[in-house]
This record gives structure tokens, sequence and C-alpha cells, in this order.
């Protein structure tokens, strides 16, 4: 039997609520971790028609990208758009679970998913995350007793590498020190100096637990007074995820025949794809941002790309970025380009449970404008 929580456990470890803005609200909305999941439903927004259509199809879970409740609230009767929304699920017996800003930025998340879309290669971030701060830790320790060491500081949090652990490296020397009066030494004898069989564990850890490893290693080491080092390490600048994407078309072509692309790869929409820039320049390079993407200009404005692909442009800070005739734009619903997102999850989470599990994209379009003249 699949749980709530097996579901959540996935979806959170693909993007980790941790990873969400400071102003977002991300997680399991509603719903009892305990019950029981046998149908999934996605969409982009938990509308009262998205959560009708939940209902219906008796979905147990909705994953939505947009939150229901983004602002605190103080109660959600039926009588708003949002209570009726939540009222329609929990009286369906459909739990709720939002993956906002923490999917943005993921890999396999929403501007990955629309550069894919959109037959983009070679992808990387506008902007990489940071990555979490990270120290070596370089200790001495006699090579008999090296094992029981690099054990201590595994368990205590280092030597975690992406999907390995216990990662360390090891070099072979020689130690020598003299101990002086006072001293209750574990190899050697007082006054005298003494050589030693000596390994280099070198391990990598995270910086907040610094105290949790150093402490374990201390702990295992045989000597009174272990030789260490603490060096912190850059950010190397490489994250696989962050902001946006950068990436590459298979094969160069106009600026009109790429609007036309990605007008065949989103789905339709009285926004349609709007264009600024010359039609017949020739476009390979591309940058891309699901949902509300301004915010990026300044950065893009002397970048190395030849189009930017997102939505919500505004007409300053638009107009502003062209006449500096820096990349072209493309600016297509926001709807539209975080819906390429829903059947990437849905197809990650079915390949993840097999036919435990049936899955579902949302058929309700909730692109807010509806007819253009």
């Amino acid at each position: 039997m699949t749980t709530l929580a097996d579901v959540v456990d996935l979806l959170h470890g693909w993007y980790p609520p941790d990873t969400a803005d400071s102003w977002d609200a991300v997680g399991l909305v509603a719903g009892d971790p305990e019950q029981q999941v046998r149908k999934v439903m996605f969409a982009v927004d938990p509308s009262p028609a998205v959560a009708r259509e939940a209902a219906e199809w008796r979905a147990d879970l909705l994953v939505v990208h947009h939150p229901l409740f983004l602002k605190p609230v103080h109660g959600f009767a039926a009588t708003t758009p949002k209570g009726r929304t939540l009222a329609t699920l929990t009286a369906a017996g459909c739990a709720l679970l939002t993956a906002h800003t923490n999917a943005d930025q993921a890999r396999g998340g929403v501007s990955e998913a629309l550069a894919q879309a959109v037959g983009l290669e070679q992808l990387r971030p506008i902007v990489p995350a940071r990555s979490e701060p990270r120290d070596k830790i370089v200790v001495f320790v006699p090579a008999d007793a090296a094992a029981p060491v690099r054990a201590a500081m595994a368990e205590a949090g280092a030597g975690a590498i992406g999907d390995y652990d216990h990662c360390s490296f090891s070099s072979s020397g020689q130690g020598r020190f003299r101990p002086l009066e006072g001293a209750e030494p574990a190899i050697g004898t007082v006054g005298d100096i003494a050589v030693v069989d000596e390994d280099r564990v070198e391990v990598i850890a995270p910086r907040a637990l610094r105290h949790t490893v150093l402490t374990a290693m201390l702990a295992a080491h045989p000597y009174e007074e272990p030789a260490y080092d603490v060096i912190e390490l850059a950010d190397p600048g490489i994250a696989e995820v962050g902001t946006g994407r950068l990436g590459e078309l298979p094969e160069p072509q106009t600026l009109r025949e790429f609007a036309e692309r990605v007008a065949e790869a989103l789905p339709q929409t009285a926004h349609g794809v709007r264009v600024g820039g010359d039609p017949e320049r020739v476009v390979r390079r591309i940058a891309v941002c699901g949902g509300a993407g301004d915010f990026l200009l300044p950065q893009l404005q002397a970048a190395e790309v030849d189009a930017y692909l997102t939505s919500d442009l505004r007409h300053h800070p638009a107009s502003e970025f062209l006449e500096h005739q820096g990349p072209a734009l493309l600016d297509v619903a926001h709807w539209a380009a975080e819906w390429t997102w829903l059947p990437v999850v849905q197809r990650r989470l079915a390949e993840a449970l097999g036919d435990t599990v049936v899955t579902r994209v949302s058929t309700t379009p909730t692109d807010p404008w509806t007819f253009r003249i």
C-alpha cells in the first residue's frame, strides 16, 4: 500500500521544501499522511474547477504548483473561492500538496521542463544555487586506528557527497612527536621522539556539522592531542540547480521559427507568444525562466544568449532591455510555461511507484485570460 507519506517523501526528495524562497508556502497543505494513495492528479493552480475535477476523478492527492494559501489566513470558509477549493478536496478525501519555488530551481523542475519542452540541450542554471557551505576536515591518525576514526566521522555526517556516503581519502606517511612531562601518550615515551606510521584521512562535511564531526573524531581518536586541519571550501558555482535555464537549440533557427516552435510546444492560450526582436534574427543560445521572469532581465542584458523566453514581462523593463540590442524576448502565458512541468513530475512519480498509483495531469485550463480580440 502506498501512503500519502510515501508520496510526500518522494516529492520532497525531488523538490526539497527548504529550498523554497522564504516568502513561499510549500509542502503538504491538507491530508492524513497515513491515508492510502491510489490516484494522484497534477495541476498548476488549486482553483475551484481543478478541485472539482480532482474530486470527480476520485483523486487521493492533488499536487499543484501555485500555493492555495500564500498569505496567512484566519479561516477558509467555503464562502470564498479558496475555501471552496479546500472544502471540495477535503469532502472528497483528497489531500493537497504544493511545490512552488522549490520546484522552480530543481533538477526536473519548472524551468528545466520548459527548456526541454522547446527543445533546448546542454542545460545549466542562469543563476546557480549557492551550495551548502562545506569544510574539508583532515586528520592524522595511526594506521591501525584509521578505520574507526573514519567510521565515527561518517556516522556524524561527514563524507556524504551526492548519492554516496562514507566518502574519504587516505594517504600514508610518518608522524613525529615527543611527549612532554604531564603527557599520557597512547604511543611513545615521555621525553623521547616517537615516529609512527600514520594515515592522513580527508573528508568533506557540511559546515553546519563541523562541531559534531570534530567531536566524533576526537572521541574515536587514540591520541590525547590529535593533529587535524579544518579547511573552509569555496562555493564552486557549478550547481545543477538554480534559477532559470540556459541551453542551446540543436540547430540555429530564425526568431520567427523559434517562436513557432514555442507555440507548438506549449498549451494553446489566448495570450499566445509575444515576441520582441527581428523575426529573421538567427537564434540558438536561449535562456528560459518558468513563470514571471523579468527579474532576470538585468542579468541577461549582456549575457551571451540570443533570446530569452519567460512570462509576465512588463512594458518598461522589456522596452529598455530591447533598446540595448541584447537578446530577443519571447513572452508566453504564465500558466502555459509552468504547465510543461506537470507531465514531467507525473512521469517521474509513475516511474517511482509503478502500477500502485494512477497519475493524471489536470485537463482544466486555469490561465486567467479566456479570449483575445
